[in-house]
């Protein structure tokens, strides 16, 4: 049990907890500027950082063990150095496993059977042996099965709303996901013995073999800008297709156990693949008219505030506002006119995604949210935002 507690040492763990709480106080101040009020707590980063991938962390840890697969300290601590190096570059993306374990994949290829003398890793790196280079291969292709499922149940959920001005000058509402998810897993360590500082770390033998299950945690990044349709749809589409190159990715990196060398291809189709997926969604989304602009039928929901009323009413991003109290409304000034209208209730008219009429009213209440808690496009600002 000491041995278990002092799991929690590990440097990333602590780095992680930083980086997120470093990527709220960044959204929430790009929130403040655009709409003059945060969507979400500056905590919701970090609320999602290890919750989401415990569960990925125990089935990644189940499949590792049940199967024997072992990856060597050198591994772990490259590993570690690695990915607090793509923290440091705050391109949440590049934290991605691909990356992380892609190059620590490289960096041992190049260190191995080689005369460098290394005075903190050279004895990790003595015990390397060519059987690591497909268990790696096998980590990228899990890890990626990972991350899209993560992408697709969870990527999706609050992401920020942004203004930002067209090309022509327009103001315009894109969504922003950004995620930053710990998989904690347990792998083992060939043999029983650790070099210190690892020494506390918990030793089991069963029969004459001595294992050493130690934590690795995984962070995987994530980030991913919306513009031209509705930001579920675009992230879930995203995730699956990065699930879908995980799947491929561990076939290949399977049968790299007969043929090593396939397993240094997996790894570059890895890399390739992931980064083909990241261009080819940001230009398909480009190619797309502007989801969120200025709308003739009335004015558009770029996002609703949670708790607000408008939360309660069931109103959502996408959806168009047409009628307020009876009275159309087209811009921002008509809209605070209607509202006028009765103080204590509203009836709206709305017009959702799928283009279809419907009606929502509510008792508005003292103390609520400033108005009904709705960001929209100001065309009235260039740099901007206003809540309705």
């Amino acid at each position: 049990m000491i041995g278990l507690g002092k799991l929690f040492l590990h440097p990333l763990l602590y780095i992680s907890i930083a980086y997120c709480l470093f990527i709220g106080y960044l959204r929430v101040k790009r929130e403040r500027h655009d709409f003059n009020t945060k969507v979400y707590r500056n905590t919701m980063e970090l609320r999602s950082l290890l919750s989401h991938g415990l569960i990925w962390g125990l089935l990644l840890s189940c499949l590792t063990l049940a199967s024997g697969m072992t990856i060597p300290l050198a591994a772990m601590l490259i590993m570690a150095g690695v990915t607090i190096l793509a923290v440091l570059t705050m391109n949440k993306r590049i934290v991605s496993p691909v990356y992380t374990v892609g190059l620590t994949f490289f960096i041992l290829f190049f260190l191995y059977d080689r005369e460098l003398k290394l005075p903190i890793l050279q004895d990790a790196i003595n015990q390397l042996d060519r059987s690591i280079y497909p268990t790696l291969v096998i980590l990228i292709g899990l890890l990626l099965i990972a991350e899209g499922f993560l992408i697709v149940s969870h990527g999706s959920k609050k992401v920020s709303p942004q203004l930002q001005v067209s090309k022509r000058g327009q103001p315009i509402g894109v969504y922003v996901s950004q995620r930053i998810w710990l998989i904690p897993m347990f792998v083992m360590i060939p043999g029983g013995q650790l070099p210190a500082p690892f020494d506390w770390y918990p030793v089991f033998s069963i029969g004459d073999m001595a294992i050493s299950p130690i934590v690795l945690p995984i962070l995987i990044g994530f980030k991913q800008k919306v513009h031209g349709m509705l930001p579920e749809q675009a992230i879930r589409a995203h995730g699956k297709k990065v699930g879908a190159l995980g799947v491929v990715i561990t076939a290949l990196a399977i049968v790299g156990y007969w043929y090593p060398m396939l397993a240094l291809i997996t790894v570059i189709l890895a890399i390739i693949g992931r980064e083909f997926l990241h261009y080819s969604q940001r230009a398909m989304d480009e190619r797309l008219p502007f989801y969120f602009s200025k709308s003739k039928l009335g004015v558009q929901i770029l996002g609703v505030i949670p708790q607000s009323p408008a939360d309660k009413m069931g109103l959502v991003k996408g959806e168009v506002i047409s009628k307020i109290n009876g009275v159309i409304v087209r811009e921002e000034e008509e809209l605070y006119r209607a509202l006028q209208i009765n103080r204590a209730h509203c009836k709206l008219e709305v017009i959702d995604n799928n283009e279809q009429i419907r009606f929502v009213q509510r008792a508005l209440f003292d103390g609520e949210h400033y108005e009904l808690g709705i960001l929209f496009v100001d065309d009235q600002l260039k740099e901007s935002g206003q809540v309705g």
